[in-house]
């Protein structure tokens, strides 16, 4: 995972509430074996559905910030959510409230899910709409979002671990190994005919 202290990009208004992980990613995708390729899934069923819906619609191209209702990645704890955003670009994702199992998933791959109040992300919805290129920056390190042009700026809840790990770029297997000497002294204690970790 890479450091990540600032993001800066254009956004795609998805103004809907209650957006469940079997909508970002319907289960007709979960037989990948992979973590990539899952981007050409995201929210397929709305995209194949509705030649209107904003993913499809050219203005939002190459969008990292995604901005969405209230009640985001509820329903099953499939990561497979959070793989399929990242995939296709994004980098963040805006929303009064998060599931909280997606909301875990995501700081552990490297997605920011930035919680604002209702108020501020109506806001930011309408704006995004009214200018497919407003640009939206995310400071990780002062935990604050903004958007100059139509003078938003909001502060958003980080606990320090989770700031700490982002900023750093560390996932689960650079936490662990941060302790690589430690793992390493344990095993070298371990009596031989004892289960070990090979190197490499």
């Amino acid at each position: 995972m890479e450091p990540i202290r600032v993001i800066s990009g254009t956004a795609v208004p998805l103004d809907r509430s209650d957006v469940d992980t079997d909508q970002i990613i319907p289960a007709s995708w979960l037989k990948r074996v992979e973590r990539t390729g899952f981007g050409v899934g995201l929210f397929s069923a709305w995209r194949e559905n509705d030649p209107d819906f904003v993913l499809n619609r050219p203005e939002y191209a190459g969008a990292s910030i995604l901005v969405a209702g209230p009640n985001f990645g509820i329903g099953s704890s499939r990561e497979h959510a959070v793989w399929a955003l990242t995939d296709y670009g994004f980098r963040a994702v805006v929303s009064p409230r998060f599931g909280d199992i997606f909301r875990n998933n995501a700081t552990k791959t490297g997605l920011v899910p930035v919680v604002v109040s209702p108020q501020f992300c109506e806001a930011l919805l309408r704006g995004v709409e009214g200018d497919p290129g407003l640009v939206i920056t995310i400071d990780i390190a002062e935990r604050r979002v903004s958007a100059p042009v139509p003078g938003l700026e909001s502060d958003f809840p980080l606990d320090e671990f989770t700031r700490h790990r982002l900023l750093e770029g560390l996932d689960d297997i650079g936490l662990s190994l941060k302790h690589a000497d430690k793992i390493s002294a344990f095993e070298a204690r371990r009596p031989e005919w004892m289960p070990r970790v090979l190197p490499g």
